[in-house]
């Protein structure tokens, strides 16, 4: 899986942050960069929870169409915990 640019963005700036304090301006971007991310993780995780549900109703159609959707997110399987 390719790394998105925003992850290699947000890990520039925890650098960063790590030598000096940030800027505003940086402050704001690393904030942008989490809130993608969390939207991203909840996205997957609505995915993978709609996936359970279609195995569960033995959906085969609508579960194929979800697990198209999970790999375009760069997802894989859920982990166990």
């Amino acid at each position: 899986m390719k790394l998105m640019p925003i992850y290699e963005r947000m890990a520039e700036l925890r650098i960063i942050q790590k030598r000096r304090k940030l800027t505003d301006t940086e402050r704001l971007e690393l904030d942008h960069c989490l809130d993608v991310n969390a939207d991203h993780c909840l996205r997957l995780a609505q995915l993978y929870n709609l996936s359970l549900m279609a195995s569960m109703t033995e959906d085969k159609e609508w579960q194929h169409e979800l697990c198209q959707e999970i790999e375009r997110y760069g997802g894989g399987l859920p982990s166990s915990g």
